[in-house]
């Protein structure tokens, strides 16, 4: 079957007559597909067997002058859809905006104008910087197949990308999306790089250099490979998925936000990747550069102050890595025009004591409060951090910051702005003192007297994960020893909480296999990386 494209004029003689459209009936098929489009036609539907549709192809789905790109899945129930049906998954189906039995179209999908330059990345060559743009547009325009992205995902992950391809890389997904204007000399934003549990720093900081009356529109995505990114925790105290007006407002009132990027369309092709790359675990240099950076500069930051832990298990090892991550940073950051300030930072063990939503907002909102129940490493790293940030500001001296940083906190400003901006983006109702966390757990005990000189980043975030978290978000570890702690044999380590029984089993047979902490002498204890 081929459909004229919409708006196209009536067949004229001159031109041989084009086939009566068939129509089929929409319905909404309830399967969360995670960002990616897809239909569902039945296999006897007779426009499968006149077209010779494949399963996962590319079509084109039309209503009401309406068209979006779908990948094509065949079924054989008529309960999920019939015949005379064309389903669409969740995400498809609000895309459309049609009501359900609307009459709509498919038709097979033209090849993305980039699948050229796709197949050249996956042969190893070297892209240039219309590549990139006609990549990048074709992802965020949801041209490519889950197959083909995870095809672009690897090739430059195998292959690493040289420090221009970043560059073109981060340009290009800049230009996918909506770059927010704020007017003002001085917008000021904090990333880490993740792969530290529990590193709440950012719902700490926002606050706090709001307070000072800095402009700080955090945007932030959702985790990727952990058991919860700051979207995820902050989507516990309030609604994070705000639309773009909303957001705006909110930020002119108070300063600040911390809210959830995909709303606002900032840079949409990075999050169809994430969405590859959170079940391959791959979080290349090149890449985690252009998604960072490339978010920073579509929120409209002027000025990031950029944290990269290095330890065992974090995702830098080694000085000499952070010191070559630092200089990709710098290298695209400076290209683009964005102010970047890095800081080197100890990641040899989860920030904080709790790993899981819940648990972090707990942690964030007692060190907001000043309870001396507060985790102190969190609060003192996220003092220093704020610090650097406040000291872009040209009316504070250099040094001067963590003093400002840390009167903001003493004094409970920083709690009332965070208060305000709870508020201003919809309270959730979250009292740590009163909400429950998962009702099932079990505590993970120390084999052995000793000191605890080793604790698994990668291990312990694993089984967060497994026990639920971060779609649970009741869910996660309460870590209740940490680096230099002595303990007797038989002695709690941790805390595990989940909210279902297959959870709290996956969860507690991995740590039968490595429950991610070393136990012994003093002598033992990794080495302490200075902040720099």
């Amino acid at each position: 079957m081929h459909i004229a494209p919409d708006g196209q004029a009536p067949n004229t003689p001159s031109t041989p007559p084009a086939p009566a459209l068939t129509t089929l009936a929409l319905r909404r098929v309830a399967i969360d597909t995670y960002r990616e489009n897809v239909a569902y036609l039945h296999r006897d539907c007779a426009v499968v067997r006149a077209e010779g549709f494949q399963a996962l192809s590319k079509v084109a789905v039309r209503a009401n002058g309406q068209r979006i790109l779908a990948t094509l899945n065949i079924v054989d129930d008529p309960v999920i859809v019939g015949c005379d049906e064309l389903g669409l998954s969740e995400d498809a189906f609000m895309q459309l905006a049609v009501a359900n039995g609307y009459p709509v179209s498919i038709s097979q999908a033209e090849p993305p104008e980039s699948i050229g330059a796709l197949r050249r990345k996956i042969s190893g060559e070297r892209l240039n910087q219309a590549d990139f743009k006609a990549i990048i547009r074709d992802i965020a325009d949801l041209r490519y197949s889950k197959i083909e992205l995870t095809a672009f995902v690897v090739a430059t992950n195998r292959d690493e990308l040289d420090r221009e391809e970043v560059y073109y890389l981060t340009e290009a997904m800049v230009a996918s999306g909506r770059r927010l204007d704020w007017n003002e000399p001085r917008v000021v934003d904090k990333h880490c790089i993740g792969g530290i549990p529990g590193n709440r720093t950012s719902m700490l900081i926002v606050p706090i250099v709001a307070a000072h009356g800095m402009l700080c529109p955090k945007t932030s995505s959702r985790a990727i490979t952990s058991p919860a990114g700051t979207a995820d925790t902050m989507e516990v105290l309030a609604n994070v998925e705000l639309p773009i007006e909303q957001l705006h407002d909110l930020v002119r009132k108070h300063r600040a936000c911390l809210a959830w990027g995909g709303t606002a369309h900032l840079s949409p092709a990075d999050d169809v990747l994430i969405a590859v790359e959170r079940p391959l675990s791959l979080d290349s240099p090149g890449q985690m550069v252009a998604s960072i950076l490339s978010k920073k500069i579509s929120a409209g930051s002027t000025h990031l102050v950029l944290d990269i832990p290095i330890g065992p298990t974090a995702k830098v090892r080694s000085m000499p890595e952070a010191q070559r991550l630092r200089r990709l940073f710098e290298y695209v950051a400076q290209r683009i025009g964005l102010s970047l300030d890095v800081v080197i930072t100890d990641g040899r063990q989860p920030i904080g004591f709790g790993i899981g939503p819940v648990l972090e907002a707990r942690d964030v909102m007692r060190v907001l409060e000043n309870d001396p129940r507060a985790p102190m490493d969190l609060r003192q790293k996220s003092l220093r951090l704020a610090g650097r940030l406040i000291e872009c500001d040209p009316d504070v001296r250099g040094g001067d910051g963590f003093a400002i940083a840390r009167d903001i906190l003493d004094s409970g400003r920083a709690l009332a702005k965070m208060n305000d901006i709870i508020a201003a983006q919809g309270a959730k109702g979250f009292d740590h003192r009163t909400t429950a966390l998962g009702a099932l757990s079990f505590d993970v005990r120390a084999p052995v007297a000793g000191m605890v000189v080793g604790i698994d980043n990668l291990q312990v975030a694993r089984i967060a994960t497994l026990a639920g978290a971060p779609k649970v978000k009741s869910a996660g570890v309460e870590l209740l020893c940490k680096l230099g702690d002595t303990v007797a044999a038989d002695d709690v380590l941790y805390r595990v909480y989940a909210s279902f029984a297959p959870d709290l089993e996956f969860a507690r047979q991995a740590c039968q296999k490595s429950n991610g902490y070393a136990i012994g002498k003093a002598a033992d204890l990794s080495h302490v990386f200075v902040e720099s």
